[in-house]
């Protein structure tokens, strides 16, 4: 195995700061001197991994975990997971992802996905460390050796066995429409030849059928990687859970009929062996022509019950943005969406949710208000009749300091949430107890 805590190496030093449980929103994660960003986060009894990126003036990025052994109490330095010879592809929707696997009473497998940017486009890379993080083995690719394009936005969900199973948008049907010239791993699209950009301007459809979700497992007996839906929008992250039978549920925003961007959800329950038909959660008909870059969230309670968040565009004379909530208890169909009560911004971004206890649900999610983009978050229960009752909601971290992308995590002690802080040349992971 290799060392990845190489703070010499980088001439930084690690900024971590420590607090007793109860004082968990003192705990700010970060490399000093670079911005901090696109937090992601486990946790597995009392051990709390944080995944995040750190980026110089050069805009050359790592990836980086802290780990936490008290339940997110305190953190260790954090150590690079990626090889000196790999640039990750790190952004608001393309978060390096991290799982927890048991392996004995002590000390749980650490898994991270991530993205690099590679010679013939971007690859989808797993590393895993088998001493609480202290080093991280070499990564190895998902995707079929050689395949071009861009891909990303990916989703990592963990099963009783310790077996990774990811999904992500792949985009190596727009790479064969790209010139001779513009043959190079870079954004999807970018280099569609005029005629065809031209056209697919047009029809956002067509354009959405060159993308495609696809799945690949990573584990004792690897599973190779297959396209299981085309037509998807191109740069809203998925999400991917376990369900407690051993089976999966994934979600993404699909391109439909008339460039409505929707969310779609499809289930497996063998393992990622097969998967059912996609559905729609929701008939929002959000018509866009474009990406908004903001993807669903998904959790599966205990009881097997599936919650879902997902951003979408309310149209009026104002249109609004809002983050709406629905539930599966057969992972079938979903229930009518619920609005989820934001801040009063004018657009409500970045949705995630989390299964808590005694059937509780918290929600965050981040907005401007007043000029400063705030994460906040807020529990949601249910009445005797099954109707959700939405608890009041707490911004998270000060209130003339941007907040964003939030993530929520569940330790013995209570929630965590942990969001980007500060302005984005100088930001850090911050964590908070609630």
């Amino acid at each position: 195995m290799r060392q990845a805590a190489v703070c010499t190496a980088l001439a930084v030093s690690m900024l971590v700061g420590s607090a007793t449980a109860r004082q968990a929103s003192d705990i700010t994660i970060g490399v000093a001197g670079l911005s901090n960003q696109t937090p992601w986060a486990a946790s597995l009894g009392n051990v709390v991994a944080i995944a995040f990126g750190a980026q110089g003036p050069s805009g050359r990025a790592d990836v980086y975990v802290a780990v936490s052994q008290d339940g997110g109490g305190h953190f260790g330095e954090p150590v690079r997971v990626n090889g000196a010879g790999e640039e990750p592809r790190l952004g608001g929707e393309l978060p390096p992802r991290v799982g927890l696997a048991a392996r004995d009473a002590h000390t749980p497998e650490i898994v991270v996905a991530y993205g690099v940017r590679g010679q013939h486009g971007t690859e989808i890379r797993i590393a895993r460390s088998s001493d609480g993080g202290r080093t991280f083995a070499a990564s190895r690719p998902l995707q079929a050796s050689g395949a071009a394009g861009d891909r990303g936005w990916h989703a990592m969900a963990l099963d009783s066995r310790g077996f990774a199973h990811v999904m992500w948008l792949d985009h190596r049907g727009l790479a064969a429409g790209r010139t001779p010239q513009g043959h190079h791993g870079g954004e999807a699209g970018h280099h569609l030849d005029a005629a065809a950009a031209e056209r697919e301007a047009i029809d956002g459809v067509a354009l959405a059928q060159r993308s495609g979700l696809y799945y690949a497992g990573d584990g004792s007996s690897a599973t190779s990687e297959r396209e299981l839906v085309k037509g998807v929008c191109y740069c809203c992250k998925v999400a991917l859970a376990t369900t407690p039978r051993g089976g999966l549920l994934a979600a993404w925003r699909q391109v439909y009929s008339g460039n409505i961007r929707d969310i779609a959800f499809m289930s497996s329950t063998d393992g990622g062996k097969h998967f059912g038909t996609p559905g729609r959660v929701s008939v929002d008909e959000w018509q866009l022509a474009g990406c908004p870059d903001d993807g669903p969230a998904l959790t599966v309670d205990a009881s097997g019950t599936a919650h879902i968040v997902w951003p979408t565009v309310i149209d009026g004379p104002t249109p609004e943005g809002a983050i709406f909530y629905a539930s599966s208890p057969d992972l079938k169909t979903f229930s009518a969406r619920v609005r989820v009560p934001t801040l009063g911004g004018p657009r409500a971004m970045h949705p995630q949710v989390m299964a808590g206890p005694a059937g509780r649900l918290y929600i965050a999610w981040d907005e401007v208000i007043g000029g400063v983009r705030r994460a906040a978050v807020r529990d949601l229960r249910f009445d005797d009749g099954g109707r959700p009752e939405f608890g009041p909601a707490r911004q998270l971290g000060a209130a003339d300091v941007p907040g964003s992308y939030p993530f929520l995590v569940s330790t013995p002690a209570g929630p965590l949430a942990l969001f980007v802080s500060g302005k984005p040349s100088d930001t850090i992971i911050r964590v908070a107890r609630f």
